[in-house]
C-alpha cells in the first residue's frame, strides 16, 4: 500500500467519514471517546506516512520526538529563567528541522532531510508558537501528550489551517451540546460539499484540464518574442491564480469540515479573497490562518523590540523594515528558489506603497472621491495585482527566462 495523501481523492472520503462515524455517534450523544480518537489519528497517521515508503513514518517520529525534547527543555528552563538570547535559541532548535528539509533541494544532500514529510512547516508553526507562549506566560500548563495531540490533529496535519494551542485545547477538551453539535454538523457538511465543489470540479477544470495547455502555448514564445512574453502569459496569469485558490481553499475546507465532524471548530482560511479593496485586507483574507501566525508571531515581536530598543525612531521606517522582514521569510518559507524570493519582496513593496497611499488618502481624503465605483476599481486593481504575484510565485518565468 502507498503512501495516501489526505483529501487527493473522491474515495478518500469514504473511508474517513466510516472512521469518523463512531466520533460523531458518541458526540451526538454527549461523549467524546478519546481512546477511539486516538485509535482513528494512528490510522491516519498510517495510511498518510507508513505505507509503502515508510520514510516519512520515520522522519515523523525522529520530529515529534526532537520538538518534545525542545518544547519541554524550554518549559522546564523557563520555570526558574527568562534570558532572551536563551529563547531565541530554542526558537531557532525548534525551527531546525524545517531549515534542513528547506535547504536539501538547494544543497542536493539527502542525508540532511531526516525530517522530511508532508506538513513540516504546519507542525514547525505550532512548536514555534509552544515556545513563545511558553515564553510569555500565556501557556502555563502543558503535558506531552496534550503537545504531540495538538501536533498531530490529523485534519490539518499536512497542510493546516494552523490552529493555536489554546483555542484547539478548549474544543478538544470540552463536548458540545446537541445544538451547538448540530451546528457543527451542518456547517461541516456545507464547507464539504464547498471543498469539493472547488477541488475536484472547479480547481480540476483549471489545474488538469485548462492550466497545462495553457501552459504549453506560453512556453511556445521562447525565442519568439522579446524576453519571450505574450499575451498566453497573461492567460496563465488568471488561469493559475483561480486553480491556485480553487484547490488550496478545497482542502482547507476539508479540513475544517473534518474537524467540524469532531468537535474541533478550526479556524477558516480563506474569506472571498479576490473581493480585497487592497492588498492588506488581501493578507486579512488569504491563507488566514499562516498570514496571521507571521503576523502576531514575527512582525508585532519584531516591531514591539525595534520600538522598545529604539533601533529606528521613524515608525513609518519600522512598519515598512517589518514589512520587508515578514514578507522575505515568507518567501524563503515556499523555497529558495529566486521566484518564491521575488514574490516575497512585492508584497512587502505593495504593502509598503499601499501603506503610502493610505497615508495621502487621509491627508486629502477631502478631494478623493470614495464610492462605489472606486471601491470597484480598488477591488480590480488588487485582483490584478495579486494575480500577478501568484504568475512570479508560480515559476513561469523561470522556465520561460532559464
Amino acid at each position: 500500500m502507498n503512501n495516501i495523501t489526505p483529501y487527493s481523492s473522491p474515495h478518500y472520503f469514504i473511508y474517513l467519514l466510516l472512521l469518523l462515524l463512531p466520533i460523531i455517534i458518541g458526540l451526538w450523544f454527549g461523549k467524546r471517546f478519546r481512546i477511539y480518537d486516538l485509535f482513528a489519528t494512528v490510522v491516519i497517521l498510517i495510511t498518510a506516512f507508513f505505507g509503502g515508503n515508510m520514510k516519512q513514518g520515520i522522519s515523523l517520529i525522529f520530529y515529534i520526538l526532537f520538538e518534545v525534547a525542545v518544547i519541554f527543555t524550554y518549559r522546564a528552563y523557563r520555570k526558574k529563567y527568562n534570558n532572551f538570547w536563551v529563547f531565541t535559541l530554542f526558537v531557532v532548535l525548534a525551527i531546525v528541522p524545517l531549515v534542513f528539509v528547506k535547504l536539501d533541494p538547494l544543497l542536493n544532500n539527502a542525508t540532511i532531510s531526516l525530517f522530511g514529510f508532508m506538513g513540516i512547516s504546519y507542525l514547525t508553526f505550532k512548536s514555534v508558537e509552544i515556545v513563545m507562549e511558553t515564553r510569555d506566560g500565556a501557556i502555563k500548563e502543558l503535558k506531552p501528550f496534550e503537545f504531540v495531540r495538538f501536533l498531530l490533529f490529523f485534519p490539518t496535519i499536512t497542510s493546516g489551517p494552523i490552529d493555536r494551542f489554546k483555542r484547539f485545547q478548549k474544543d478538544v477538551n470540552n463536548v458540545p451540546s446537541r445544538e451547538e453539535y448540530v451546528e457543527l454538523l451542518h456547517s461541516g457538511v456545507n464547507k464539504l460539499m464547498k471543498g469539493l465543489l472547488y477541488k475536484f470540479i472547479i480547481g480540476y477544470f483549471f489545474g488538469t484540464l485548462l492550466l497545462p495547455k495553457i501552459q504549453i502555448l506560453t512556453l511556445s514564445y521562447r525565442g519568439q518574442t522579446p524576453l519571450n512574453l505574450s499575451w498566453a502569459l497573461v492567460a496563465y496569469m488568471y488561469v493559475y491564480s483561480m486553480y491556485l485558490f480553487f484547490d488550496f481553499a478545497g482542502y482547507s475546507l476539508f479540513a475544517v469540515a473534518i474537524s467540524n465532524f469532531m468537535g474541533i471548530k478550526t479556524p477558516m482560511n480563506f474569506n472571498a479573497p479576490f473581493k480585497s479593496k487592497n492588498i492588506k485586507d488581501f493578507w486579512n483574507r488569504w491563507h488566514m490562518t499562516l498570514s496571521f501566525w507571521f503576523r502576531d508571531f514575527i512582525y508585532m515581536r519584531l516591531m514591539f523590540t525595534m520600538i522598545k530598543h529604539k533601533w529606528i525612531k521613524n515608525k513609518v521606517t519600522i512598519a515598512n523594515f517589518g514589512y520587508i522582514t515578514l514578507f522575505l521569510i515568507m518567501g524563503f518559507w515556499h523555497g529558495e528558489t529566486w521566484y518564491y524570493i521575488v514574490y516575497g519582496i512585492f508584497h512587502a513593496l505593495a504593502m509598503i506603497t499601499n501603506d503610502a497611499w493610505l497615508r495621502y488618502k487621509k491627508r486629502h481624503r477631502k478631494s478623493i472621491p470614495s464610492n462605489k465605483f472606486t471601491h470597484a476599481f480598488a477591488v480590480f486593481l488588487t485582483f490584478n495585482v495579486v494575480c500577478f504575484s501568484f504568475m512570479i510565485f508560480s515559476g513561469i518565468l523561470d522556465k520561460l527566462w532559464f
